[in-house]
């Protein structure tokens, strides 16, 4: 039994880690999600700290962690997108496809348009230009002032034209 105060130590330690790492003393926020694991397990610590560990380079330790939080609660999208995207850097689109899929089912997540793109991206990368065009046009849909979406989407239009 976690004393009371243990998700609340737990929070503290997460927000702590996130402003780490958001200033880039990525060794201190691993440590501080590691402490905010120790009181609570969370989905948004494990995922939080895969994206560390992505930022390190890490990337089949990022997929590790995302399916940890995956484990804890299969309907939070970010993991699903998030693992995705760490195949994707580790070049293999095919396998991301399901994961990045998964992450537009799930009802616990805010950031849809990721997925779009990052689906757009395999996509692209496994040479099916419409599809991808058609998942870029998604995220901008979803966020219409998703740069990274725009620009993939006007590579793909431009290429298109030549």
């Amino acid at each position: 039994m976690r004393p009371p105060h243990a998700a609340m130590m737990a929070q503290d330690y997460f927000e702590l880690a996130y402003e780490m790492q958001m200033h880039g003393e990525l060794d201190k926020a691993m440590y501080y999600y590691g402490r905010s694991l120790d009181c609570v397990e969370s989905p948004e610590a494990y995922t939080f700290m895969a994206w560390a560990e992505s930022m390190r380079g890490n990337f089949q330790r990022s997929i590790e962690l995302c399916r940890r939080a995956i484990e804890l609660d299969p309907d939070f999208g970010n993991p699903w997108n998030d693992l995705g995207a760490y195949l994707l850097a580790l070049d293999r689109p095919q396998d991301a496809l399901p994961f990045l899929e998964q992450a537009l089912r799930c009802s616990r997540y805010l950031t849809y348009h990721y997925a779009h793109y990052n689906l757009g991206r395999a996509f692209e990368k496994l040479g099916d230009r419409s599809r991808a065009r058609r998942k870029y046009e998604e995220a901008l849909a979803e966020d219409p002032n998703y740069m990274l979406a725009k620009d993939a989407l006007q590579r793909l239009l431009v290429g298109e034209h030549h």
